[in-house]
């Protein structure tokens, strides 16, 4: 079975028609902004997970730009069977947004891990060239060790970063008890 894709405005309809809306996005992603409504069923956790459809209903799924849900359609046509209309959002929450369709914001929750490892790894690149430049280049040895480990985390899967950033004090209310530590 493949999923159609519809758009923002389309996908409201449906819900208002009763649909279930299921964000695919991590958790992290889902606790810091999310339509109002939508179940958060990471794809990382789709093997493992059920979701209760009432018989009648349709499922429409979204992530935050629409290409999680493209890249995924098979799995997520599998995941739901085939006796239940499913639909992808086109364009995802970023999407639902520019149609001017409401979306649930919580600035308390920490930014994506992702986001985190993009912010310190820059960050961390930028000083230490800037202080290779200007004060000695052993310094230079910073943005090789972070090119290296970017490297490794996109080869492996396993980015230190992340499993560093999870323990934050700013992430720990997000990842305690969870048992994951998503790399990024």
């Amino acid at each position: 079975m493949a999923l159609a894709t519809i758009s923002a405005t389309e996908a409201r309809r449906l819900l208002d028609d009763g649909a279930v809306l299921v964000d695919v996005r991590e958790a992290d992603e889902h606790a810091r902004e999310t339509i109002p409504g939508a179940r958060n069923l990471p794809l990382s956790r789709l093997g493992e997970s059920e979701l209760a459809v009432p018989e009648g209903r349709a499922v429409v799924f979204h992530c935050r730009s629409g290409a999680r849900t493209r890249a995924n359609a098979g799995d997520l046509a599998a995941w739901v069977g085939e006796g239940c209309e499913a639909y992808l959002i086109d364009g995802g929450l970023d999407a639902w947004k520019k149609a001017g369709l409401p979306v649930a914001v919580d600035r308390g929750r920490p930014l994506e891990l992702q986001r985190q490892v993009q912010i310190g790894a820059g960050g961390l690149a930028f000083l230490g060239t800037l202080l290779g430049i200007l004060v000695s280049p052993w310094f230079l040895a910073v943005p090789l060790f972070v090119g290296a480990g970017l490297l490794t985390a996109g080869i492996t899967g396993f980015c230190g970063l992340a499993r560093v950033l999870v323990h934050a004090p700013w992430n720990r209310s997000t990842y305690a008890g969870s048992g994951t530590t998503r790399t990024a």
